[in-house]
């Protein structure tokens, strides 16, 4: 048993000494080809495949990707972009942004757009043309910005749409579809947060506009021409129709519906999965399908558990 152990163990070292002396030496000749090729152009990788350890005869030749050639504050062929030192991002010569700002790789700033201080775009984001991001606002992976103003200290989550067009379409006397035109902006206050893969169209007639301090959570459709005031709270799957008005400190529970050209008069609340269908124009609670004050909407939900008892 000893010699046995003693045999085993021996096999285990060299195999190990293999190993670090097939790893070393490739090591030796990654570093000596890496250096003397790069100083021919500075713009090439140079990768190598190990396809084995054991081997030393399994590593393939060297391969040279080239990379294009866009430097810190170098013009890349691509329509006046360039690449912004402070995170990689590409951003367009005539944006305005501040030298605090973090554009990561991977997002586009279009032209003209204006980036305040200690802005942060992540990865992904595009910020279209003319777009105004106040101070201090983070920007999430995905993001995309047009037609549009962030305020400062805002959050935007990632997946978040803000001034596309709304949906707005009517037939003609030929039958056939037409679609209004949505030309204005969508404003968002100052210290908002808007919650991952919400959608906020741009206005129609008039802009539509996040007051100060508002926090939205996931998923949240906001159409075109809505005026939501400060202060509010709008949870998962509200889904506003187009020119919506609400005052401040209204919350709204999740999934809550809300028809088209409908006041919310300030501090109201409404539960969960409730439907408004027509102005509410006193503070209060109100719940249901039509929305109703909320006592009136507890006496209906006891009424039809008792009817559907005696039924049964």
């Amino acid at each position: 048993m000893t010699v046995t152990l003693r045999k085993l163990a021996v096999k285990a070292l060299t195999a190990h000494s293999s190993i670090f002396s097939t790893t070393l030496s490739a090591h030796k000749l990654w570093t000596s080809s890496s250096s003397s090729s790069s100083s021919s152009s500075p713009h090439t990788v140079i990768a190598r495949h190990f396809s084995g350890i054991g081997n030393s005869s399994s590593i393939s030749p060297i391969r040279s990707i080239s990379m294009p050639d866009i430097g810190d504050g170098e013009v890349a062929n691509s329509g006046g972009f360039e690449k912004w030192s402070n995170g990689g991002g590409l951003v367009h010569e005539s944006a305005e942004i501040d030298s605090t700002t973090v554009v990561e790789i991977g997002a586009v700033v279009h032209s003209r757009s204006v980036l305040g201080p200690n802005v942060h775009v992540q990865s992904g984001v595009v910020v279209g043309p003319a777009v105004t991001i106040g101070q201090s606002s983070k920007i999430g992976y995905n993001v995309v910005l047009s037609n549009c103003s962030i305020g400062d200290s805002c959050v935007i989550y990632n997946g978040v749409c803000v001034g596309q067009d709304g949906f707005g379409f009517y037939v003609d006397e030929n039958g056939n579809m037409v679609k209004k035109p949505q030309m204005l902006y969508a404003r968002i206050g100052n210290h908002v947060e808007v919650g991952a893969n919400t959608c906020i169209d741009r206005g129609s007639w008039r802009d539509t506009v996040i007051g100060d301090y508002s926090k939205i959570d996931n998923l949240v459709q906001i159409a075109h021409n809505v005026v939501i005031g400060k202060y509010c709270i709008l949870c998962g799957q509200v889904g506003i129709a187009g020119s919506v008005t609400m005052g401040d400190y209204v919350t709204l529970g999740g999934r809550v519906a809300i028809r088209d050209h409908v006041f919310i008069a300030s501090k109201v609340r409404l539960a969960a999965l409730s439907s408004v269908t027509r102005d509410i124009k006193e503070p209060g609670d109100y719940g249901g399908f039509p929305a109703v004050p909320i006592h009136e909407w507890r006496r209906q939900v006891a009424s039809a558990t008792l009817l559907r008892k005696r039924n049964s």
